[in-house]
């Protein structure tokens, strides 16, 4: 199971193992609040394309194509979040305010997509 979360919503037991998916920390939150299994930055989108996309949903589907061409290289950590995914909740964590035009979205889109792929 593969839930989202934002870094500023406070944790729960039923989060599971708990995966930061974001470049940067979330301004204002501690590590002990967070409660961070491991922080990812490596599938978190590149600088220039987090820079480009700026948050603007005129953007989302173009931001997709992009960050899911990004996400081709890092399949290596991929497989590490389907195997945390499949072994019980996994909770990607991200710090943006919007809920639906997020990195987290298209990255568990993708986990959804091809769990149980090997």
């Amino acid at each position: 199971m593969i839930r989202l979360k934002r870094a500023y919503d406070e944790s729960a037991a039923e989060d599971g193992c708990r995966v930061l998916v974001d470049r940067l920390w979330p301004r204002g939150v501690s590590k002990e609040y967070a409660a961070l299994d491991r922080w990812m930055r490596e599938v978190a989108p590149s600088d220039e394309l987090r820079t480009w996309f700026d948050h603007d949903p005129e953007k989302w589907v173009e931001f997709r194509r992009r960050y899911e061409d990004e996400l081709d290289a890092r399949e290596d950590d991929l497989v590490f979040l389907r195997q945390k995914a499949e072994a019980g909740t996994l909770t990607l964590v991200y710090g943006a305010r919007d809920t639906e035009h997020n990195q987290a979205v298209v990255l568990a889109e993708r986990l959804e997509r091809t769990l149980g792929d090997r």
